[in-house]
Order: C-alpha cells, then structure tokens, then sequence
C-alpha cells in the first residue's frame, strides 16, 4: 500500500472549499484510475443479478445497469449523456441505442480529457457544460440520458426544465439518482447524511424523495412520467461488493482505503435504516 499522493491532498483541499463545482472538485481528486470503481472506467453502482459477492459480476453489472436504461432511448435519434463519467458508458449507450448523434456533457473537463478515447469510440461529441444551463439550442436531441448525476447538479429542477428545453417534441428522458426515502430522524443518521454530502461534495438542497423528484420533472412539461425503486438490486450488492474489494485488494493508499471504509459505513447506515435508495426514471417530452 502506498503513502499520500498528491491526489490525496487535493481531495482533502477539495472537502475544505469545493469552490464553484463541487462535483469537479470531487471527480478531479479522485482521478480517471479510482480504485473501488467496479471496473476500469465505471463510475456507477451496477445494476445486479447476484448479491455482489461474486466479484466477476461487478463488470457485467456496470454494463447492464447502462443498457437498461440506453434502451428507453429513440432508436436511431441523437442523443445527450448528461454527466458521462469517464466516458466508459458512451459506447454502450451508442450502440444500445444505434444513435444517430451522441454529445456528452461534463463539467468535469479531466474526466472529458481521460475519456478521450472512449468517447471516440462512441464516435460522440464532447462538451464541458453545466447540466442545469446547457449549451445546446432548443429541440436539438431526441433522446437524454443521464446515469448517477443528478444529485450532483445545481438544481435538479434546472436539469429538467433545461432537458425538456433541448429536447424535440416526443424526446424521452431517462436518467437514475439516488433519493432519500425520508430524512433523517436521529443525530446518528444526519452525521451520516452529512459525511456523504460532504466527501461527494453534494449541496443539502440536493437530497429529494423519490416523489419530489418525480413533481419535478412533472412540472418541467414532462408527461408518461414512470418511475421504479430497484435499491436492493443496486445499492445492496454495489455495497458488498466494495466491502469485498476493501477486505481483499492491496490497491489504493493507505488514506484511500481508511476514507473509503469510513465512506462505505456511513452509506450502509443510511441503505440499512432505510433513508436511501435507487431511482430509475423515463419521461417524455409531449408532441403537442
């Protein structure tokens, strides 16, 4: 196990001022090579048929939670990645979803640079970009999808007023976040709350039920709203499974793996007292 990095300092820095772009700061510390990512490039939790103790799921379940969602998407249409990762995800998108066009838009400009070469494989675009005021003329997709972002935007209702914008007439929306069922009831539950605001650099105001998040969208113009709570095929295995690479792999700094042990306790206190879970949403925008 290796020392301090200079990675390491940044992201200490980052939790004491994360200055305009939280989610930037946060993404630029951790570096395109996180060692608890569930496989090289995937930023997302995973979508599970097991329950993450067969780690050779974890690539399988990055991939599938994907092309679950790309499937929502118009065949053959263009297409928006709001939040796009380290680009893992792009190709999979392009192909699920035989786009026309992809753009992906990251306010995380290293994470466009680290991707370069996957995004060039999805043949999409890059832009770096907020997703609460997109630099995109009206009715220029047909199809938005946005994977585990949306609790780091300025304003989730700015993410759906601005996607309904950009999106033409009967273009579908389909995205997934992680909500909170209820608020925390206890001075142990809001440390928690806090402890996963604060190393994701995610506002407060982000923290929304399931319900709220649905109005949202709802009140951005958006109808055929459907929504699904699938935490136990997601968050549960995603868990074991990094518990199984902590106890298990020699990869990351010794301060990494304190601060992602100290990380992983509090998001289980929160899963387990039944505070988070795991949304997909697919909406669309009206013809009329």
């Amino acid at each position: 196990m290796g020392g301090v990095t200079a990675q390491n300092l940044r992201h200490a820095a980052g939790m004491l001022r994360f200055g305009r772009n939280p989610a930037a700061t946060v993404y630029d510390s951790i570096g395109d090579d996180f060692f608890l990512a569930l496989d090289d490039g995937w930023l997302n939790l995973g979508l599970w048929d097991g329950d993450g103790s067969d780690a050779s799921e974890a690539a399988v379940a990055v991939r599938r939670l994907v092309t679950r969602m790309a499937h929502d998407l118009p065949t053959g249409g263009d297409v928006l990645d709001v939040g796009n990762g380290l680009a893992a995800q792009d190709p999979v998108i392009a192909d699920v979803s035989s786009a026309r066009n992809l753009t992906a838009l990251n306010i995380t400009l290293s994470q466009l640079r680290a991707g370069r070469d996957r995004l060039a494989a999805a043949h999409a675009n890059p832009v770096n970009g907020d997703a609460s005021r997109m630099p995109f003329a009206p009715e220029t997709f047909d199809g938005v999808i946005s994977v585990e972002a949306a609790f780091h935007f300025p304003s989730r209702a700015g993410f759906f007023a601005e996607a309904f914008r950009v999106l033409r007439p009967g273009g579908v929306l389909t995205m997934s976040d992680v909500p909170v069922l209820r608020f925390p009831a206890t001075p142990r539950e809001a440390l928690a709350g806090m402890a996963m605001l604060r190393l994701w650099g995610i506002r407060a105001q982000a923290a929304a039920t399931p319900l709220e998040i649905e109005h949202q969208v709802s009140a951005a113009g958006f109808d055929d709203v459907a929504t699904s709570l699938e935490g136990a095929r997601v968050i549960a295995p995603a868990f074991r499974a990094v518990h199984a690479r902590l106890q298990g792999d020699a990869t990351g700094s010794l301060p990494e793996r304190v601060a992602a042990r100290t990380m992983l306790h509090e998001a289980e206190l929160l899963w387990e007292r039944g505070v988070l879970e795991y949304l997909f949403l697919v909406a669309r925008k009206p013809t009329g």
